[in-house]
């Protein structure tokens, strides 16, 4: 879940790797360090302050390289201090070998070795002292026992004693023209191309070279890359061999990579969150765009024989796009008339389930990289369920390659922790795919297709005009940040609505928040409420209002603080104890994607009142890849 930089060049290349870390913070923040080779010499900054200080620092230190690597760190073994930040070093063997030895070995890390208590306790015994918790730290000292004077040697054979999920970027002192790359469970690309054709670069992210270099390479699972001016090369193991292989430039294409240093701009926003919720109205447009009608080949090639193949639907998600699952659960049962089960994918993995090989298995993922979807996506597949599809923000991610079938929202770079405007954007890609399915099924007439096509091209507008009531849910924010507690009601399939709105409460504010069916307040959450929990409803005018109707006046009778989220033609007022937010509209089977939107406000201005970091929530990271 760290985010990693490297860089050969010409030219200093220092502050280029501060500007790559700056634009993956998103996916760690608890420290952060870059290293060079130096007059011949290992040279590193490393600080538990932000990028932005980092640099500060480097300059002040007089850190400069046409050679280095860059790290920032989502802590997983060891706190997040200074000794456990990357880059790691190896001065080799000895008691005092980091105080007597210069260094030899550079390296940083995304992902965890999981057989690393082994490899210390071998590495220990060939005199290698330890000086952080880190399992990274295992990597750079075998790569240095490795060494024999060929560093892309050494990492290859490195990669074969690594049991887990990693990708790195290492250079050696004696080697002042090199730097290798290796990745398996964790993402890496290659840039080609900077200011003259002689630089390359690594990073976790394309978004990274935003600005250097739009020529990018996308790494294959169990590739190795050789980094030098003016040239590169690729070596790959496949899983069980005992060998690298080196690999076609044809296999490993360069290519245009668009990612616009302007989508990193903040422009009038006062926060990335802020900025991805406000852009829903041109995600979700661009999301549809060039849909004409319902068909099968809006989700790739060889769909429509693969949907008419499958009577099921298993969804693999975790967080927000757990969510998103859940409530698409609701709509395929409902229009396209199909069994539907939604799992945790860090759940699934791990207990007995039943296969059947004619289930549809769905993943969804902002990044295409959640390593507990991806590893939940093989667990399936291994038990023979081969009909694979993923709902995905990013087209050139680890689960569009791994799935036979992807539908690619087009939401834009999403920068802040918690997700927005991904959410949303998978939402309308798991209606097409309701609506598809349901066609296919006999369940969707010319007629009902039109109707849901109108309704699905009127998001956009509708989205403004949610968005017009910020200024409503700013009074209500005011309150909800001197709560310590509060509790989310919806009913149906905006259940799974109150679920994603307490999570990003909790997310942001770090006020405790949950959520519940309504239905279910009776039967123990009732409990809590009182004057100091605040109960957020969401209230869309569906079959259940009536009945949501009742569980409110359950909350009010008992002296609770209702804060609803209406449709315009609910008919529910505001008086002593009720606060109501009433949407322009009533939307119908597409209400999720615009009641989660004052939920998003919600949330957000919460957490501005309360002066927390809004983008990068304590103790979290954006892409999660590590299980």
């Amino acid at each position: 879940m760290c985010g990693i930089v490297g860089a050969i060049g010409s030219r200093n290349i220092v502050p280029v790797l501060v500007e790559g870390l700056k634009r993956l913070e998103y996916r760690g923040y608890d420290s952060c360090g870059v290293a060079v080779l130096q007059d011949s010499q290992l040279r590193r900054t490393r600080s538990t302050e932000r990028v932005a200080e980092l640099a500060a620092q480097a300059q002040q230190d007089g850190v400069q390289s046409t050679l280095g690597i860059a790290h920032t760190r989502w802590a997983t073994h060891g706190a997040p201090a200074v000794h456990n930040a990357h880059p790691h070093f190896s001065h080799g063997p000895g008691a005092d070998a980091s105080t007597s030895k210069p260094g030899r070995v550079a390296l940083v890390h995304n992902g965890i070795i999981e057989n690393h208590e082994e490899l210390r306790r071998e590495l220990q015994a060939k005199g290698y002292q330890f000086l952080s918790q880190t399992d990274t730290e295992v990597i750079a000292h075998l790569v240095d026992h490795l060494y024999d004077g060929d560093l892309y040697a050494a990492v290859k054979a490195a990669t074969k004693r690594l049991t887990g999920a990693y990708a790195i970027a290492v250079f050696h002192r004696d080697e002042p023209q090199r730097v290798v790359g290796a990745r398996h469970g964790s993402p890496l690309i290659m840039g080609v191309g900077g200011v003259d054709a002689s630089e390359r670069f690594l990073a976790s992210d394309a978004m990274a070279l935003a600005g250097v270099t739009d020529q990018i390479v996308y790494l294959e699972e169990g590739d190795v890359v050789d980094l030098q001016p003016g040239r590169h090369w690729i070596e790959h193991i496949a899983p069980g061999a005992s060998e690298h292989v080196r690999v076609d430039a044809a296999d490993r294409p360069v290519r245009t990579v668009t990612a616009h240093s302007g989508a990193v701009e903040l422009g009038p926003y006062r926060h990335y969150m802020q900025k991805e919720i406000f852009e829903q109205p041109r995600a979700i447009a661009d999301t549809l765009e060039g849909v004409e009608g319902i068909a099968a080949s809006l989700f790739g090639d060889g769909a429509e024989e693969i949907f008419k193949k499958v009577d099921r639907v298993l969804i693999l998600a975790c967080g927000t796009s757990y969510y998103s699952g859940s409530a698409a659960k609701y709509w395929l049962e409902s229009i396209a008339k199909i069994p539907t089960q939604v799992e945790i994918a860090s759940e699934y993995r791990y207990r007995d389930s039943v296969p059947v090989p004619s289930t549809l298995v769905v993943t969804i993922s902002q990044s295409g990289e959640t390593a507990d979807t991806i590893a939940a996506l093989k667990h399936a597949r291994s038990l023979g369920m081969e009909h694979t599809l993923t709902i995905c923000n990013v087209s050139t991610s680890a689960m569009v390659r791994e799935c036979k079938l992807a539908y690619v929202t087009r939401a834009g770079v999403e920068i802040g922790v918690a997700s927005t405007k991904a959410f949303t954007t998978q939402l309308a890609g798991l209606f097409l795919l309701t609506l598809t399915l349901a066609k296919l099924r006999g369940h969707l007439s010319p007629e009902q297709e039109a109707e849901h096509l109108t309704a699905m091209r009127h998001l956009p507008a509708a989205l403004q005009s949610v968005l017009a009531l910020e200024p409503q849910v700013m009074a209500w924010a005011d309150s909800f940040a001197r709560k310590e507690n509060a509790l989310f009601l919806g009913r149906g399939l905006h259940y799974p609505i109150a679920l994603e709105g307490s999570l990003k409460l909790k997310e942001i504010s770090y006020i405790h928040a949950e959520a519940y069916p309504a239905g279910e307040l009776k039967h123990g959450p009732l409990a809590l409420v009182t004057s100091e929990m605040p109960v957020v409803v969401v209230a869309p005018n569906d079959v259940l209002l009536e009945k949501l109707k009742s569980n409110m006046q359950e909350v009010k009778a008992r002296g609770g603080e209702l804060y609803v989220c209406a449709d315009a033609d609910t008919h529910i007022q505001a008086e002593p104890g009720i606060h109501v937010i009433r949407l322009p509209e009533h939307y119908g089977a597409l209400s999720p994607i615009l009641h989660v939107v004052p939920l998003q406000l919600l949330a957000y201005h919460t957490a501005c009142a309360k002066g927390t970091d809004v983008d990068k929530p304590r103790n979290l990271a954006k892409s999660v890849t590590v299980e």
